[in-house]
C-alpha cells in the first residue's frame, strides 16, 4: 500500500528542490509523476520555481476551495508518484482527498510545505497533513545566527513584523521572508531578549489571588447591579490570567 508523506520545513530548506530532483529520479527510469500546486501561490505562475533558480511548468493549479476529487478521478492509473509543492495552501478537504486517493489507487502522493507561519500557527494544510500523513520528514536550514532554523519570519518594507494575513506571497508588496531558529525569532521579531520567569509568575499569581477574593465576593452579593459590576471585573482578571499564562507557555516552547 503507497502512502502520503508530508516533507516539511522553513523556508529555504530546499523543499521544492527536492521535489524536481524526485520527479527526475522517477522519470529517468521512465515513471511517470504528476506535479500540483495551490494556485495561491502566484510566485512563478505555472511554475514551481526554486532559490537556487530551478523552475518547471506544474501540471496542475489547485484552485481554493476545489473540490480536489474531481481532478483526482481524472487521473490516469499509469502515474506513479504525484508531488504537491505549498502544500500548507491547501484545504483540510483537499488533503484528504489526496489521502483518499494514495489508499484507493495505490499511488504515492508526497507533499512538501511549511511548518507553520510567519507567526508561528499550522497553516490548515499542513495541521491536517500533521494529522493523517503516514510519513512525516522534516527538512533544515540554517539560521542567520548558525542554528537550526524552524521559524519563518516575515519581513515587510526591510523590517521584521508580527502582524498581518496568514498568507503573503514571497516576492510580492515588499514582502520577503527568513528563516530563523526560536532565540532569534523571539529576538528580532517580537522583541523579548531577557525573560524574568519568577516575575511573571508572581504576577499570575498575584492576580489568581485577586480573581478568587472578587469571584468569592460576587456569590455573597444579592444586588444585581453589583454582581453584574463584579462579573466584569471577573471577566478582565480572567482575561489577563489567560493572556499572560499563554505568553509564559509560548515563550518557553519557543526557547
Amino acid at each position: 500500500m503507497n502512502k502520503l508523506y508530508y516533507r516539511y520545513g522553513a523556508m529555504n530548506s530546499g523543499k521544492t528542490t527536492l521535489l524536481l530532483q524526485v520527479a527526475h529520479n522517477y522519470e529517468e527510469r521512465g515513471m511517470k509523476v504528476l506535479i500540483l500546486k495551490p494556485g495561491i501561490d502566484t510566485k512563478g505562475d505555472n511554475k514551481i520555481v526554486t532559490r537556487i533558480g530551478l523552475e518547471r511548468e506544474v501540471d496542475y493549479l489547485i484552485h481554493p476551495d476545489e473540490d480536489l476529487s474531481i481532478y483526482l478521478k481524472s487521473i490516469s492509473n499509469d502515474i506513479s508518484c504525484v508531488l504537491v509543492d505549498e502544500s500548507q495552501f491547501l484545504s483540510k478537504e483537499q488533503i484528504d482527498e489526496l489521502y483518499k486517493f494514495t489508499k484507493l489507487k495505490d499511488i504515492s502522493v508526497i507533499c512538501y510545505g511549511l511548518r507553520s507561519d510567519f507567526k508561528t500557527n499550522a497553516f490548515p494544510g499542513s495541521k491536517r497533513l500533521f494529522e493523517i500523513a503516514d510519513v512525516m520528514e522534516e527538512m533544515y536550514t540554517t539560521c542567520r545566527c548558525g542554528k537550526r532554523a524552524k521559524f519563518n519570519a516575515r519581513i515587510v518594507n526591510g523590517e521584521f513584523t508580527s502582524s498581518g494575513e496568514q498568507v503573503a506571497i514571497d516576492g510580492e508588496n515588499e514582502v520577503k521572508y527568513e528563516s530563523l531558529c526560536g532565540k532569534c525569532y523571539l529576538e528580532k521579531v517580537l522583541k523579548i531578549t531577557n525573560y524574568d520567569y519568577n516575575k511573571e509568575n508572581n504576577s499570575i499569581k498575584d492576580r489568581l489571588i485577586a480573581y478568587k477574593e472578587e469571584l468569592e465576593k460576587n456569590n455573597k452579593e444579592s444586588s444585581s447591579t453589583l454582581k453584574k459590576y463584579r462579573k466584569s471585573i471577573l471577566v478582565k482578571i480572567r482575561n489577563e490570567l489567560s493572556e499572560n499564562l499563554h505568553k509564559n507557555d509560548y515563550t518557553r516552547k519557543l526557547k
